[in-house]
């Protein structure tokens, strides 16, 4: 309703060249969904319909773009803290290693996102799949194509219909942002 104001907090999971899916989705299931659980939040997981994962959280709409960024921050570099060998907040390409990157900038008021169901430019026209947690241990992006969407959607509905029944506070992930930075001496 106030495009100054985010309703959403992404969590962009993108793996770097030597990762694939398999690592996104283990940073996902191992690190994200607990850290989500510890906090109370609601996460809504689906493919980005490349080799990634996104993690969407419904957020109260009363924060900047520059508010919910640093939110990402804080949770992206928590992420690393807990799994630095799999996954990094690197800005720089060269600096990111064989690990997963966590875009944190998909917060960045101007990004543009692969939006639930659409179809990515392959040759296999993979579609960015909404997933519940159950089911992401087993799938490959390659399952949701446009052509299997629709009978999926058909049986299945929208898995991601309740992402508004709640709306989360990113206070805490501000604190963590606030502590990063007085650690840091910034």
């Amino acid at each position: 309703a106030d495009v100054d104001h985010p309703d959403e907090l992404r969590i962009d999971l993108d793996p770097q060249p030597g990762t694939g899916f398999d690592q996104a989705r283990t940073a996902a299931l191992e690190t994200v969904r607990p850290m989500l659980d510890e906090l109370g939040y609601v996460g809504y997981p689906k493919t980005s319909g490349n080799r990634g994962v996104h993690v969407y959280l419904r957020i109260e709409p009363r924060w900047t773009f520059t508010e919910v960024r640093r939110a990402a921050i804080a949770f992206a570099r928590e992420i690393e803290r807990r799994v630095p060998d799999l996954v990094t907040t690197a800005w720089w390409k060269e600096e990111r290693g064989e690990r997963v990157f966590v875009d944190f900038n998909q917060n960045a008021r101007d990004r543009t996102i692969a939006s639930a169901y659409s179809v990515r430019r392959r040759s296999d026209a993979t579609v960015s799949a909404p997933l519940t947690w159950d089911e992401l241990p087993s799938v490959q992006p390659e399952d949701f194509t446009i052509v299997t969407m629709p009978p999926r959607f058909a049986e299945l509905g929208d898995v991601h219909a309740s992402i508004d029944d709640v709306q989360h506070s990113i206070e805490p992930l501000l604190e963590w942002y606030a502590r990063d930075e007085r650690d840091r001496g910034l």
